[in-house]
């Protein structure tokens, strides 16, 4: 009953504010929105207001995506593949879990003359990458690195915002350096202290996440514990758009 008067109250506002212009609807939404705050208590208009806050991040996101022809815009401001193409070589071999759409792993084989092999469990992710981000020095596989790792050599293994969407990081990070060893992994994650938001959503309930899918936001002690859990140590690390970005390599002391 209340998703079919979603939908009736959806259809006839669409039909009362199509006279609007854009200026004057955000003028609107901005005058409903301090007027409700105003009949709340702190924390029940914080609640409201944080709220809305990860509705309108998801919306960004999408449109982001739509306004970068496919691709997040975030690619281009955070630069965050400079990090990856920096930390690479000519001709090594590097296997990208968890590649996505292929945007970063085609930038590696470009950029870093690197042979690059993209896994990802989303078939959906791998045929769009396929499409999108094809390249002589690039293969894209489906594949659970969990359940079956390749079993070939690799120099690099990179890990761009993967952990976070896993329990077993531990594990996955063990396997990588026991049954690849390779010279280094890169890293890449988000970081719970990026706002002060975070730490206020969590408290008042809210869903604090970047995205629900993530079983993890990290503190900078709490990925450091990680990842000597996993009998690795960090050998470079720096802190930029609200994440950790991370080389990796095998603790010669375990």
């Amino acid at each position: 009953m209340f998703i079919i008067l979603q939908r009736i109250i959806k259809k006839a506002l669409s039909v009362i504010l199509k006279p609007f212009s854009t200026a004057q609807l955000e003028k609107l939404i901005k005058a409903i929105i301090a007027q409700r705050t105003d009949t709340l208590l702190p924390d029940e208009a914080l609640r409201f207001l944080l709220h809305l806050d990860n509705y309108l991040y998801t919306l960004e996101g999408k449109k982001a995506v739509e306004y970068g022809g496919g691709i997040h815009t975030k690619h281009r401001h955070i630069k965050y593949h400079d990090f990856f193409v920096n930390r690479i070589s000519k001709g090594e071999r590097v296997l990208d879990i968890g590649c996505g759409n292929g945007a970063l792993t085609r930038d590696i084989a470009e950029r870093a003359e690197a042979y690059v092999i993209g896994i990802d469990l989303n078939p959906d992710n791998i045929a769009k990458a396929r499409r999108l981000h094809d390249h002589p020095r690039v293969e894209y596989r489906v594949g659970d690195a969990l359940k079956d790792l390749p079993q070939e050599r690799f120099d690099v293994v990179v890990l761009s915002n993967v952990l976070e969407h896993l329990s077993n990081r531990v594990e996955l990070l063990q396997k990588i350096q026991t049954t690849l060893n390779p010279s280094r992994i890169l890293i890449r994650v988000p970081l719970y202290e990026r706002d002060w938001r975070v730490p206020l959503k969590e408290e008042l309930g809210v869903d604090y996440r970047l995205d629900p899918t993530h079983r993890i936001e990290y503190t900078v002690e709490g990925f450091t514990e990680e990842i000597e859990t996993a009998g690795l140590k960090i050998a470079y690390q720096e802190i930029r758009w609200g994440e950790i970005w991370a080389e990796v390599v095998g603790d010669v002391k375990t």
